[in-house]
């Protein structure tokens, strides 16, 4: 089966891509001029890909990919700003559910940025191929809000608590090998490379058998499901709260005007 799709809702709904072959599902950020910055409807779109492809009995596994000089700058803070997330329902907790849950395989191909839920998705991916030039950030506390995506529980125990401690209070970015090193990618490819390395990864899992690819998912993640969905709850209702207090407002106010936040006051 072969099928390729402009996947969305809302104005331009090909900034996310979905094409399904030979057991394959990618799903393509498409969004260069923004730096692939996540919209609602790109969340809303994700969401939709990834409930098709559980649903098909035909896809085995899905490769989640950017561009080779960037994966995804993040949420797009305006539209952000815009239309805030305000239930569990909306698009960006839809998506979060969607990617935690998913049965089959996920493997990510991950080039030039990646910052905060370019980052916290990753860890609901089962393998991830990084370019030498991937930069990964967590940057929630520079922007006065918390972590999200279950990234307060899953970072500590990949990391081990310093490294998270590090990553997540300060928020600065960690490269490709340090990635490595941590375990948040399985191996270091050139840019040029790293999709094709992914897509080369996801047709051998592909090859094999759908059943046992489903139940070695569950049992590697039996009785952490259900502590990452809290989680997630947990995370989002902190995320809201906080986005209405002076940090966050600062924080936004600083980034819209392209100055330096200032949280003397905070």
């Amino acid at each position: 089966m072969t099928d390729t799709t402009h996947a969305g809702q809302g104005q331009a709904p090909e900034d996310i891509l979905v094409h399904t072959e030979a057991g394959i599902t990618t799903i393509t950020f498409n969004r260069l001029d923004k730096k692939n910055s996540i919209t609602r409807a790109m969340y809303a779109a994700l969401a939709d890909a990834f409930d098709a492809a559980a649903q098909d009995a035909s896809v085995r596994v899905v490769v989640l990919q950017g561009d080779v000089a960037i994966f995804s700058a993040g949420n797009d803070i305006g539209d952000f700003l815009q239309q805030t997330p305000s239930t569990q329902d909306s698009p960006v907790f839809r998506f979060l559910r969607g990617i935690a849950t998913f049965p089959k395989p996920v493997v990510a191909a991950v080039c030039g940025p990646a910052v905060g839920i370019g980052t916290t998705l990753l860890f609901h991916c089962d393998l991830v191929y990084a370019g030498d030039n991937a930069a990964f950030s967590m940057p929630f506390v520079n922007l006065g809000l918390c972590p999200e995506a279950a990234s307060s529980l899953l970072v500590p125990r990949m990391f081990g608590y310093h490294r998270a401690a590090e990553a997540l209070l300060l928020g600065e970015p960690f490269m490709a090998e340090a990635a490595l090193e941590v375990g948040l990618v399985n191996r270091v490819v050139p840019p040029t490379e790293c999709n094709m390395v992914a897509q080369t990864q996801a047709r051998k899992l592909a090859a094999k058998p759908l059943s046992s690819l489903i139940e070695t998912k569950r049992l590697m993640k039996h009785g952490q499901q259900a502590e990452v969905l809290e989680r997630i709850a947990q995370e989002g209702e902190s995320f809201g709260r906080m986005l209405v207090q002076p940090a966050a407002k600062e924080a936004f106010s600083a980034f819209m005007a392209k100055r330096r936040p200032d949280f003397s006051a905070t």
